[in-house]
C-alpha cells in the first residue's frame, strides 16, 4: 500500500454515500475538497466534529471547498447517525458521509493503522486543491476532537499562498501580513506586492495580505 505525501494527485475512487454514488474527482470539480475519516458511526467526538462541519457550510463554501466524510460503516448506519448528530448537535447534516464497509478508500488513503486499530479507520484529514493534488495531510488520534477553525485557516493559507510568492508565519489569520517568499529579490518586490514590505533580515520581509 503507497504512503500519500503533500504533492501527490489524490486516489480517485467511486463510493456508496449518503448523497449517492461519488466519483471522487468528479465531484470536486474544479474547487478545493476535504476528506476526513471517523472510525466508526455513533462514536462520541466524531458526533461532535461532524455538527461542526454542518455549522461551517457557509465558511467552506465561501473558500469553494466541498466536504465529505468516511466511516467504515454502511448507508443505512450512516442514516440513523445523521438523525443523532442533528438532534444533538442542533444542525442538519448537509454534507456527505461515504459508506467504506468494503474499507477500499480507507486503504487508498492509507486510513488504517494496525498498531492503534485494525479494522477502524483513524482519524485523517486530507485537504486536496484544485489540481487534485494532496495539499494537508493531518492524522488526529480518537480522543481529540479535530479544530475546523484551523482548517479553515490552513485553506485561507493554501489558497493564498498558491497563486502568489508568499508564504504565512506561525498563527497567521486572514488579513494579517505574510512572509515574501526569499525567491523574490527586493527588486521585483514593488511589482508583485506594491502594499510594500519590512525587512527584518535579508531572508524575513513581511508585506501586507494582498487583496
Amino acid at each position: 500500500m503507497a504512503t500519500i505525501r503533500l504533492g501527490d494527485v489524490s486516489p480517485n475512487f467511486t463510493a456508496q454515500s449518503t448523497e449517492g454514488i461519488i466519483n471522487f474527482h468528479d465531484w470536486l470539480g474544479d474547487g478545493w475538497g476535504i476528506l476526513f475519516s471517523h472510525p466508526a458511526d455513533y462514536t462520541p467526538v466524531c458526533t461532535t466534529e461532524l455538527g461542526t462541519v454542518a455549522k461551517y457550510k457557509a465558511e467552506f463554501d465561501k473558500r469553494n471547498v466541498k466536504v465529505v466524510a468516511l466511516s467504515v460503516d454502511g448507508l443505512e448506519s450512516h442514516k440513523g447517525w445523521i438523525n443523532d448528530i442533528n438532534e444533538t448537535q442542533n444542525t442538519t447534516v448537509n454534507f456527505p458521509i461515504i459508506a467504506d464497509e468494503d474499507r477500499k478508500v480507507s486503504e487508498l488513503y492509507d486510513m488504517i493503522h494496525p498498531n492503534a486499530d485494525d479494522k477502524l479507520t483513524v482519524r485523517s484529514v486530507f485537504v486536496i486543491g484544485p489540481d487534485k493534488k494532496v495539499k494537508l495531510i493531518i492524522t488526529y488520534p480518537a480522543s481529540t476532537g479535530r479544530n475546523f477553525d484551523e482548517l479553515l485557516r490552513v485553506i485561507d493559507s493554501l489558497q493564498l499562498t498558491a497563486y502568489r510568492k508568499l508564504a504565512t508565519p506561525a498563527n497567521w489569520k486572514s488579513g494579517e501580513d505574510c512572509v515574501i517568499s526569499p525567491s523574490v529579490t527586493n527588486a521585483e518586490i514593488p511589482e508583485l506586492f506594491p502594499k510594500g514590505y519590512r525587512e527584518i533580515k535579508p531572508y524575513l520581509r513581511m508585506t501586507p495580505q494582498p487583496d
